[in-house]
């Protein structure tokens, strides 16, 4: 019962944030140069959907976004469960990661760009790089949580190291990681915007840029509606797939209606 009650405030909450938007244009108090309405910008989306062109623009913003995704993630689990169990390499190593993490990553942007030039590499790069440290550090801290009792009684059951990964460590860093997973969607998607920002001929990023350019804020919004609604999409998806992968944690949403 809860949860058709929150479902029906949060419609609720769109319907008055954008009437009220659309209202405020209509009546003069917005300036429809800087907030365009809303029916404008739905307008601009039916306009970009019957259009063919469109979906190129977005299957390679999705290509960036899903690689960056998955090399940043695979990339940061393997390094922060490595360092999680090696302390000793973690101390060694714990400047250099400081202090690669300490870059802005718009400032490499340029240089991934110089590198492997303005294809779909470059943005795949910078995405990797926003993606990497928050799988890192969260699986990382993940592995090191594990409980003391429980590891300890896995090694006298006659435990490898490889059945201390599969049956302790990995279970025991899952909500760490999937976490870590659902927040760095958006960073994904960051990074592959970014890119096709600094150069690109395709792509939601360039979609927006172009609009940018000839001061179309309506094509700018639909644009980032655009951009909100598939990173909502794929957090659904994650949403779904931590339910089934963690299936000894207590579901909030069943807790809240029962």
């Amino acid at each position: 019962m809860h949860a058709k009650t929150d479902r029906l405030i949060q419609v609720m909450l769109v319907v008055v944030v954008f009437g009220g938007w659309q209202a405020g244009v209509s009546a003069k108090v917005i300036d429809p140069f800087f907030f365009p309405a809303p029916f404008d910008i739905a307008r601009q989306m039916f306009t970009w959907r019957a259009d063919t062109s469109f979906y190129t623009h977005v299957y390679i913003t999705l290509t960036e976004t899903a690689l960056g995704y998955i090399i940043g993630t695979a990339l940061g689990v393997a390094g922060g469960v490595w360092l999680g169990l090696s302390r000793r390499a973690a101390r060694i190593l714990d400047p250099f990661i400081k202090g690669f993490n300490a870059i802005p990553r718009v400032v490499l942007a340029p240089i991934f760009v110089l590198w492997l030039g303005l294809g779909l590499w470059s943005k795949v790069a910078l995405a990797v790089t926003l993606v990497f440290f928050i799988t890192f550090f969260n699986a990382m801290q993940g592995v090191r949580e594990v409980n003391p009792v429980v590891l300890a009684n896995a090694r006298i059951l006659g435990a490898n190291r490889s059945a201390l990964l599969r049956h302790v460590y990995f279970p025991a860093a899952a909500s760490w990681i999937l976490s870590s997973l659902r927040t760095s969607v958006g960073f994904a998607v960051v990074g592959a915007i970014i890119g096709e920002y600094l150069g690109a001929s395709a792509g939601l990023g360039y979609l927006i840029a172009q609009a940018e350019g000839n001061f179309n804020a309506v094509g700018v919004f639909a644009g980032i509606i655009l951009l909100a609604a598939f990173v909502l999409i794929i957090d659904a998806v994650l949403d779904v797939a931590e339910n089934r992968l963690i299936t000894w944690r207590p579901n909030a949403s069943r807790e809240a209606t029962s």
